[in-house]
């Protein structure tokens, strides 16, 4: 949990308003297109993470701190609608095979219970790589804030990997 404590700390360090700056110019539309898929990318995650807590409850206390930061790191980039109803924990999940399948993006759900911890980890690990290459691409307070984001999903990845052996 060390991990989270230290993503949450960058997030609120690199959060504030000076993106704008950076933003300014032929480089908004490059901004905005890489925090929407910061945003999307954050929520289907969610989603991921909303469909192993169903099916495996009792991950629920491991998962659901995980959850919230992604969460935070949606609302970080400007998004909320979706992670960012409610309680940081699922909610309205009528059946695990229901929220398996709530997402395109998302495959079903191991009924292993490591299994499905290596699978979340495994989305963890390959979309902080995504962000790491694609933080090159944007301006200052941008790249930084999906930095911070990518070494918290990195965090995570290990968390559910090795830190959950």
């Amino acid at each position: 949990m060390l991990v989270g404590a230290a993503g949450a700390g960058l997030l609120v360090g690199c959060s504030s308003g000076g993106e704008g700056s950076d933003a300014a110019g032929g480089g908004a539309s490059k901004v905005d297109k890489a925090r929407a898929r910061v945003v999307r990318d954050s929520e289907e995650l969610v989603e991921r993470y909303d469909a192993v807590i169903a099916a495996h409850p009792d991950l629920a206390a491991l998962l659901t701190p995980l959850r919230a930061e992604v969460v935070r790191h949606a609302r970080a980039f400007g998004g909320g609608k979706s992670a960012g109803k409610g309680s940081p924990s699922p909610s309205g999940s009528p059946s695990p095979s229901a929220s398996a399948s709530a997402s395109p993006s998302s495959s079903p759900v191991p009924e292993d219970p490591k299994a499905a911890l290596a699978a979340l980890g495994a989305a963890e690990r390959k979309l902080a790589d995504r962000r790491a290459k694609a933080l090159l691409e944007v301006p200052g307070e941008v790249a930084r804030l999906m930095a911070s984001v990518a070494a918290a999903g990195a965090g995570h990845a290990y968390l559910l990997t090795e830190g959950a052996k």
